[in-house]
């Protein structure tokens, strides 16, 4: 049998832009391991992450100091 090849034109996995746009300095520790933990480093740092429940979960753990650019 032959095998079929994958188009490259396949979808593309979606993904949301993330900006890290308040300081968590006044924070508890957990929040500011959720912002390591989704690459961010600097205020108005700009990120692209995979649109997955589990990355949508970690935005949602801390919505006071990111915000989800679409």
């Amino acid at each position: 049998m032959v095998a079929k090849r994958k188009s490259k034109k396949e979808a593309a996995p979606a993904t949301i832009r993330i900006q890290y746009y308040r300081s968590s300095i006044a924070c508890p520790e957990k929040q500011k391991e959720m912002v390591r933990s989704l690459g961010l480093r600097k205020l108005n740092q700009t990120v692209e992450r995979p649109d997955t429940p589990s990355m949508r979960g970690a935005v949602n753990k801390i919505p006071h100091l990111i915000r989800i650019i679409e």
